[in-house]
């Protein structure tokens, strides 16, 4: 005789039967309540566990998610790199901040139901949400650590679960769902909600700040003159720009406004200069070396930004490049490692027109050159991108040839990571890089030198940036979102 089943009941909200939507903002909508429900029954719980002690019996809810089925063969229009799906089928995703993603939401499922004919499903699916990141948007609420409770934490409330945790989906790896159904976004809602808590931790700034035009640097000079162009466009009644944002969002709109210091500085300071739509800048100084680059932009691609650029410096490689002159980067020497797991060295990385085509407008309006005499501070090539900041005190034999035999004209730390992550996330990139000092040819970036040249050139090297993103807003999205980016499977979602 079986003994009977010990197994507790769980405590869930109450079960919502799917709905069919024809409307885009009405998914959406209802993809909120489902969520809203769903942390609030968690809210409730863990609040009360806390106050209370253990419950009878374990606590959980469910992510909503939306589903799409099509049937017809009929081929959507291709023009567009998102916003269809390749072959009939089923398609999911499950979703998480609907209220965040809003707008982007209500536009992948406004694409869908408009090129495909069929409505979308809204409801609960099979995916816990972890307490931590249902209570993560409530001051109010700090999750205990381990053994701070007489019971564990993930005995009651379900947990994040790296395993589930990924990129597979992204990196073209991820089979099909256990049901059988294809992947409808590039991440799913436990990936989102990992990088959205990380984000708030590295940046000190929440993720409802962030803008859709990413410029990535490396030196805190950059965030000073960044400041100063915010307070000179605040000023300006029709730039169109309404905020400035700093690490422990702390946010002005008007030039004067004070801008308190941190005691503490998160890793990776980040400013948002702020638009209607999310249309305006957010500066991220992501610090020195390919790792940073790479998580910065881990966690950013969740937002599904419509470009990231990286202004920075770069050692010129050349002997006709001079302190202060500029590289754009048409091509990539990839040795910095950090995502020869994810994206392997063999696969190559595209110069995007728009991109580049922007950025050299850029340098051209800001330093009144044009055609044959832009050449003169300004060189497209290959730039390289290496682990080891201090390579020129090894064996030199061995970079020099690579860099010669790749015809590199500039080598740094960061670029060839943000542009790779770029091409794996699907997120328009483009480096546009400032020579600092010249190794291969004696000029060494000493204290006195680096003075002078940061004081004449960051100031127009950050305009440059802010110009080219002016450029990339004003286009269209089926322009900027090029399907060079895109594999022979995608998801439908951007």
């Amino acid at each position: 005789m079986n003994a009977p089943d010990q197994t507790p009941l769980v405590q869930m909200p109450a079960m919502v039967a799917p709905e069919s939507f024809l409307d885009a903002d009405a998914a959406v909508s209802r993809l909120e309540a489902l969520y809203a429900q769903a942390t609030r029954f968690l809210f409730e719980k863990f609040t009360g566990t806390l106050k209370n002690g253990r419950p009878a019996a374990p606590v959980r809810a469910f992510y909503p998610e939306v589903r799409i089925t099509t049937t017809s063969h009929a081929k959507a229009d291709s023009r567009l790199s998102f916003g269809h799906v390749a072959v009939p089928g089923t398609y999911t995703a499950t979703i998480t901040r609907p209220d965040l993603f809003r707008n982007y939401l209500a536009k992948q499922l406004r694409l869908l139901i408009e090129k495909h004919g069929v409505p979308v499903i809204v409801g609960p699916s099979d995916t816990p949400i972890p307490v931590r990141f249902a209570v993560a948007s409530n001051p109010s609420v700090a999750v205990p650590q381990e053994g701070v409770l007489d019971f564990p934490l993930r005995d009651v409330f379900d947990v994040p679960d790296l395993a589930t945790t990924n990129d597979d989906i992204v990196n073209g790896t991820a089979g099909l769902n256990p049901d059988g159904s294809g992947h409808l976004a590039p991440f799913t809602a436990q990936r989102v909600d990992y990088s959205l808590a990380r984000l708030s931790h590295y940046t000190a700034t929440d993720p409802h700040h962030f803008q859709n035009h990413v410029l990535f640097t490396n030196y805190q000079f950059y965030v000073d003159e960044f400041e100063a162009y915010a307070r000179q466009v605040l000023a300006d009644s029709t730039s169109g720009y309404t905020a400035f944002v700093g690490p422990g969002n702390t946010e002005i709109t008007a030039p004067d406004g004070v801008m308190p210091t941190m005691t503490k500085m998160p890793q990776m300071p980040t400013y948002h200069l702020k638009r209607r739509g999310g249309a305006g800048i957010t500066l991220v100084n992501i610090g020195v070396g390919p790792s940073n680059a790479k998580t910065a932009t881990d966690h950013i691609a969740v937002l599904r930004p419509h470009a990231w650029l990286m202004v920075g410096h770069c050692a010129g490689l050349r002997n006709s490049q001079s302190l202060g002159d500029f590289v754009l980067a048409h091509a990539y020497l990839r040795e910095d490692h950090v995502l020869d797991a994810d994206l392997p060295i063999w696969v190559p990385i595209p110069a995007l027109a728009e991109v580049q085509i922007a950025l050299q407008e850029a340098v051209a309006e800001v330093t009144q050159l044009d055609g044959f005499e832009l050449k003169r501070i300004m060189r497209t090539g290959t730039v390289a991108t290496i682990d080891n900041r201090n390579w020129e005190l090894r064996d030199q034999s061995g970079p020099v040839q690579r860099l010669s035999q790749s015809r590199a004209v500039a080598l740094d730390m960061e670029s060839a990571t943000i542009a790779a992550n770029g091409f794996r996330f699907r997120v328009p990139y483009g480096p546009l890089l400032c020579v600092s000092d010249k190794p291969l040819h004696g000029e060494l970036k000493l204290p006195g030198m680096a003075t002078e040249f940061y004081r004449t050139q960051v100031s127009r090297h950050l305009l440059i940036g802010v110009r080219a993103m002016e450029r990339i807003r004003e286009m269209p999205l089926e322009r900027i979102h090029s399907r060079k980016l895109r594999s022979f499977e995608e998801t439908a979602f951007l």
